[in-house]
């Protein structure tokens, strides 16, 4: 089976444990404003087998071996092509290769139940609970996206991602909606909060698209702490 992608990463490291090799997806539905590669929304006219993709892994997985790392397929949104990633996974988990998916979470329920036999974990990005300012940050609400949220947590461990946007996604009711999400879930997750930066902004004037985050300062380390800080208040310790 082919798959669209946009890119390949043979040495990640911020995307799941150890040393990855990271599948970079092509097409997406969100339009988050603080998107770092909307060179990806676009599914394109680059196509990759999962026969290549293994062969190619394996050449380096002494690598992933050693650092207990894996395989991750990130995009664009993976799951918009489940029945390519869910080839792959089986296909490396015949050779003991750990899975995981990096996901936003917008697309119907049976994309994640195609993948979950195959899959040992999953990064999910939630862009905001409120879901008004889920649809101005990211162009949709989030009705679907907490469902499979929930739906993913009841199966495989899940490390949940939150982009630290300074004013946007860090006020107290911001963090207080966060943490009764995370408390409502029916298994414990793990939190990573992303600092929010504006690299991406190349891409958007590249592909002449308008940047609306101009004014909006990259999160500090400061930023960071305050957020979990206001989250360990709410009692959510698990925080990496």
């Amino acid at each position: 089976m082919q798959g669209y992608y946009h890119s390949i990463e043979h040495f990640g490291t911020v995307d799941g444990r150890g040393i990855r090799y990271v599948l970079f997806l092509s097409g997406c539905q969100l339009r988050c404003r603080f998107c770092h590669n909307p060179d990806t929304w676009q599914k394109g006219c680059k196509v990759i087998s999962t026969e290549k993709v293994l062969s190619d892994l394996l050449h380096y997985r002494h690598f992933y071996d050693g650092s207990k790392g894996g395989i991750t397929v990130s995009g664009g949104e993976p799951l918009l092509q489940s029945q390519f990633v869910a080839e792959l996974f089986a296909a490396c988990q015949k050779h003991t290769i750990h899975t995981t998916i990096d996901t936003a979470g917008y697309y119907d329920k049976q994309n994640i139940t195609d993948i979950l036999p195959y899959t040992n974990a999953a990064l999910f990005s939630i862009k905001a609970v409120n879901p008004e300012k889920h649809r101005w940050l990211a162009g949709f609400d989030n009705e679907q996206i907490l469902s499979n949220l929930k739906y993913l947590t009841e199966h495989i461990p899940v490390t949940l991602r939150y982009v630290v946007l300074p004013g946007i996604t860090t006020t107290n009711e911001d963090i207080v909606a966060l943490a009764n999400l995370i408390h409502s879930l029916p298994a414990p997750i793990t939190v990573e909060l992303l600092p929010y930066h504006s690299l991406g902004r190349q891409k958007w004037q590249a592909l002449q698209m308008k940047y609306s985050l101009d004014d909006v300062p990259d999160a500090t380390a400061q930023d960071v702490a305050s957020v979990a800080t206001l989250l360990r208040a709410e009692g959510i310790t698990n925080l990496i």
